[in-house]
């Protein structure tokens, strides 16, 4: 939501459907998310479509206003308006500044914000987490707050901050040793621990069409003149 104007109908109507949605499926928070001006809200493991709709619900709950990363290009019109309301935040992937500092430059630029990311980055995930997330807290120096959501019993909680230290790995392990002693049944993060040892990769992200290089044209060979 923008400081232009109070939120459209459209958005409104949709926060209260998820709203009900939540409270119809017994959703129900352990604690709340720390007091912080700045974070990156890491939300884990993403196993089902309904993962949203209790996450949509416990904000409103809190009464945080959460912020989403989103391709630039669907924010046009008409649906301009309905993607700030919601939060979006839109982000050019081939900006030349690259990803990660333009959503930094962004978190800079905000006064307060929840920034919202699935590290695993779908529910198809082996368990293995990316390190945008990591690389956008470390460069504008916020912390990263730990969200877990158990998708049957309808429960879900929030850890204490974790501030980067600038090792990525060791940063890991906090998160999986958190993440296990909430979940301990959830296979996810015993790969999450394997990553955080160095035992198996961390997983680039993919990239976006429109970041190609175009291919090189070929040199024509003299020898066939």
């Amino acid at each position: 939501m923008t400081a232009r104007s109070a939120p459209s109908l459209l958005s409104r109507f949709v926060w209260w459907v998820l709203f009900r949605l939540y409270r119809w499926k017994g959703f129900h928070l352990e604690n709340h998310v720390p007091r912080l001006d700045k974070f990156i809200l890491v939300g884990a493991p993403h196993t089902s479509n309904w993962d949203f709709i209790y996450f949509a619900g416990a904000v409103q709950e809190m009464g945080v206003k959460p912020r989403f990363i989103g391709k630039h290009t669907l924010f046009k019109w008409p649906m301009t308006r309905f993607m700030y309301d919601m939060g979006g935040m839109p982000i050019n992937r081939s900006s030349p500044r690259g990803y990660v500092n333009a959503v930094v430059d962004q978190v800079n630029a905000a006064e307060q914000i929840a920034l919202v990311i699935a590290p695993e980055g779908s529910r198809t995930s082996d368990g293995r987490w990316r390190s945008g997330f990591y690389h956008i807290a470390s460069g504008a120096g916020v912390p990263i707050v730990p969200a877990w959501v158990n998708a049957e019993t309808g429960q879900a909680g929030f850890g204490d901050p974790i501030y980067p230290s600038g090792d990525f790995h060791a940063d890991l392990a906090k998160f999986a040793a958190f993440y296990q002693s909430v979940l301990p049944d959830c296979p996810r993060f015993e790969v999450l621990e394997e990553q955080a040892r160095g035992a198996i990769a961390t997983p680039a992200r993919p990239v976006e069409p429109d970041m190609l290089a175009p291919e090189p044209v070929p040199t024509p060979d003299p020898s066939h003149d």
